[in-house]
This record gives structure tokens, sequence and C-alpha cells, in this order.
């Protein structure tokens, strides 16, 4: 499949999330992590049986990633907490700012959670980026302070380069990312041209290309390291928000769709998708804390 080429979709999930996000394949389990931000629920899917589970939480979610330990961490409305595998919930960092909640998050390479936020109005600069780990109660640091609707976020296959997306700027953003977890030097990746959508969620493949979901594009696009589209994943849901690749191979592309704000009828928006075998993932590590 080349730049404009369709693929071959399947229905992973048939669900009707208002804002389903952050796909994110859990190998200790097995299965597909994902979230509807707006209708406060953690979802998981196992292909292999099709066994589904639903969590709901007391606030809205951007994410839900796995520990290493077992249980998930959550950003959440007012911060970000952890879930034990017992069901237990405690925050690791609460800071709720009024009119703001969370957004997209990742885990780096060195087992730290980035997590973002922006305000439900999505006035300029109003969100933020952190980064996070589980020592002691939580060390935070602000690393981009005044965001719009922090996005998507990936590590090139050494880590020595972080993707990030704060959708209104149409850019995908590069950084050079160093052991410390410190990162400089933005530049722009790729700038999505107008009517082609706005990027939001992105993954990092195993060859170091970048994978956006374009919100309003209905599609998803592969960018080589050097910023070249090379492949477009077209879906009949115009709101595509995020993608991440799952299974026992991490072959499959699964992409995650909202309907939120939609007025027409898409019969396919809140479910999740699945691309078979389109492309090879990189492992993604779970959050040390």
């Amino acid at each position: 499949m080349r730049a404009g080429a369709a693929a071959r979709y399947e229905i992973a999930v048939r669900a009707e999330a208002e804002l389903g996000e952050g796909p994110t394949w859990d190998p200790a389990a097995g299965r597909l992590l994902w979230v509807d931000v707006l209708g406060m629920r953690v979802h998981t899917y196992d292909p292999s049986s099709g066994r589904r589970t639903v969590r709901t939480t007391e606030q809205h979610v951007g994410a839900a990633k796995p520990r290493a330990g077992g249980g998930l961490v959550l950003n959440l409305r007012d911060g970000v907490a952890l879930l034990d595998p017992d069901g237990a919930f405690r925050w690791l960092h609460r800071e709720p700012v009024p009119g703001r909640r969370a957004n997209d998050a990742a885990v780096a390479p060195d087992g730290a959670l980035w997590a973002g936020t922006m305000r439900y109005d999505e006035a300029t600069g109003g969100g933020t980026l952190s980064r996070l780990t589980g020592d002691g109660d939580g060390d935070v640091r602000t690393v981009l302070p005044d965001v719009t609707v922090s996005n998507g976020l990936g590590w090139s296959p050494d880590g020595r380069l972080m993707y990030y997306a704060d959708t209104p700027t149409r850019r995908v953003d590069v950084f050079d990312h160093d052991a410390q977890g410190v990162v400089r030097g933005r530049r722009p990746l790729v700038e999505i041209e107008e009517g082609a959508g706005f990027p939001d969620g992105l993954t990092v493949d195993a060859d170091g290309c970048v994978w956006v979901a374009l919100w309003g594009g209905g599609a998803v696009r592969r960018y080589t390291p050097g910023g070249e589209l090379d492949l477009v994943v077209e879906v009949p849901a115009p709101l595509t928000t995020a993608c991440a690749f799952g299974g026992p191979d991490l072959t499959d592309l699964y992409i995650t769709t909202a309907r939120v704000g939609l007025r027409a009828s898409h019969p396919v928006s809140g479910s999740v998708l699945v691309v078979p075998g389109v492309g090879r993932g990189a492992p993604q590590p779970a959050f040390a804390g």
C-alpha cells in the first residue's frame, strides 16, 4: 500500500465511544487497552478470545497505560493516578486546574510517563506536557508549559528522538531525547496540509516510521524518519483519533475513533478498527511505578 492507497480494515470492537482514544497493547496480558475520554471509561479487548472489559472512572480519562508491576497508570482530569492489580486507586500526582482536563499520554523508553493536558475550551496555550516518574510520591516536571491540545507522543526505536503533536499547530514535531528524559532541539517533522485533518495520536514502528491519526481526516498516515509520506490508511470514520500496533507479533494496527459532535451518521465512528499485517510495531515499555 503506497501513499493514497486504501487499506483493508476490520472492526475489532464495535462501540459507540464519544471520544475513543489511546490504544495501547499490553503484552503481559495479551490485550488492547483504550479509553473513552468523555465517556469516562477504560476498555480492554483480548483479540484471541474476543473478551472485553469496561471500567468506569469518576473523571474524564485521557489515557490508560500498563504498569511494570501490574495494574494501570491513568491520566485523569485532576492528575495522574495509579490503579493496582487488586483495584485499589491512589493519586500519584494530583493537580486540579479549573477548566482543564487530561489528554493523551505515553510511556518513554526509560519507563517515565509523559502526560498531556488541554483546556475544555481549547484555549491557546492552556495545556501542558509533563514527565512523571513513580519515584516517591511521583516526581513531576513540566516540559512544555504552553501547549494547546497536547496529543500524540512516541519515541524512535533507539530512544534518541521524541515525536509530539500539539494538534492545532498541524505539525508533528521532533525533539532530541536523552537518557535522563531531557528533550531539546524542537523542530518540525511534518506539517499536515489544510483540508487533510489535524494530527492527533501517533505511534512509531520498528523501522522508525511515524504513524499519525488525522482528526477530521478519516485516515492514518505513515511518515518516514525523514518526514516523507509513504503510506495512507483510509478509514470510514472522519474523527480518527489514535493508533497503535498490537497482536502477538505487533503487526496489527489498531485505530480508535470518535463520534462527538458529528452531525451525519458514520456507522463505525466510536468503534476500534484494526488493519491486520500492515506494519511492524516496536515493543512499548510499561510505566515504572
